[in-house]
């Protein structure tokens, strides 16, 4: 039997695109396919060389600078990596890969975001045959394609086989350039596996010792933390005898944590808050109560439209937060979530099922 590849984000330091990649894989193998996480040639995906110097020069200077400070999260993100079946060999878009795969999933996760230079021949599967690829819930991350970008997508997005996005703004976008009718909106794919399927490769960190109490709230803020929300925060906390961990923060012995110490984090939080789109998800997945900030992040493209879809999807826009964390905030009932979430499930199986015609 041919393998699958998948073609995804492979960055060891974000959560959120480890965790997707082992849940895709994860669920092709309960269909009983085998898989690999392709890698490529220069860990590039992209076709502009010089951007690849430019960000090969900051990575590099970066780990020089903050070897120590660095080196026990990086190893903590290849030792989860263990978990993912990642290919032998690395490709180019010039090899001919293609004949080793029956088809190519690209997704999840931000793939096709222009402002992270994605949206490269090889996410859109350039080098594949039309009947071998497949978005499962690809993201843009964006509400509107640069114009310059749009003919070149167009192009290619048409020649898919099947194609699902993440979010609504995603399925305009492809249906406008595309004029295609069979664009789905499928969950993340971490929401496919229960929480006891990500106990298993979850892990107590060892900070959690330093505290006086494993009572604590997680921050998970990729943008800015104002000083008003972080304020309102530490009021929570100080009213429930919690700590507060902000886990992203370089000064906190918290940063030296992996994917599977984040799962962690996030199961057996008193609260999370966070403006992160799969905080969110693993939020609803382990039923910790969560209230979602909107991303403050100067210069930047707004990236909201993940997150409007999660909490409207799953009817839970009241975890917003909206000036002041209330009473109803910490409170939580995911019931209704719960049922719409295995609605979810069965639609992004058989998506899958189709496009990879597995019969039942």
């Amino acid at each position: 039997m041919k393998k699958i590849g998948i073609l995804t984000i492979i960055d060891n330091n974000n959560y959120g695109n480890r965790l997707q990649n082992f849940a895709v894989q994860e669920n092709l193998i309960k269909e009983k396919l085998k898989c690999n996480a392709i890698t490529l040639k220069n860990n590039s995906l992209l076709n502009n060389k010089r951007h690849f110097i430019f960000r090969l020069t900051k990575l590099i200077l970066k780990r020089f600078l903050n070897k120590k400070h660095c080196s026990l999260r990086n190893k903590l993100f290849l030792l989860y990596n263990k978990n993912i079946n990642f290919s032998k060999k690395s490709i180019t878009p010039f090899t001919k890969t293609k004949r080793e795969y029956k088809y190519f999933i690209v997704g999840s996760d931000q793939v096709w975001n222009p402002n992270f230079k994605r949206l490269s021949n090889i996410d859109l599967l350039e080098f594949a045959d039309p009947k071998q690829k497949i978005a499962f819930s690809a993201s843009f991350g964006i509400n509107e394609l640069p114009e310059n970008l749009k003919e070149y997508v167009a192009e290619n997005l048409k020649t898919f086989k099947a194609i699902s996005v993440r979010e609504e703004a995603g399925k305009k976008i492809v249906e406008e350039l595309t004029g295609r009718t069979d664009v789905e909106v499928l969950v993340d794919p971490t929401m496919l596996l229960t929480a006891e399927e990500w106990d298993k490769v979850s892990k107590r960190p060892k900070q959690l010792d330093l505290l006086k109490t494993e009572k604590y709230i997680l921050n998970y803020f990729l943008g800015e933390l104002p000083e008003e929300w972080n304020n309102e925060i530490n009021r929570i906390a100080k009213e429930n005898d919690c700590e507060v961990i902000n886990i992203l923060d370089k000064k906190s012995p918290f940063y030296q944590t992996g994917p599977s110490e984040f799962l962690y984090l996030e199961k057996n939080a008193f609260m999370v808050c966070t403006d992160s789109f799969h905080s969110s998800v693993f939020s609803i997945i382990y039923d910790t109560p969560f209230v979602v900030f909107n991303r403050q992040q100067k210069g930047l493209v707004s990236m909201n439209s993940r997150i409007d879809t999660l909490l409207s999807k799953f009817k839970l826009e009241d975890r917003r937060y909206n000036g002041k964390i209330t009473e109803k905030l910490l409170k939580f009932d995911y019931t209704e979530a719960k049922k719409i979430l295995e609605k979810e499930k069965e639609k992004s199986i058989n998506f899958l099922k189709k496009a990879l015609e597995i019969e039942d």
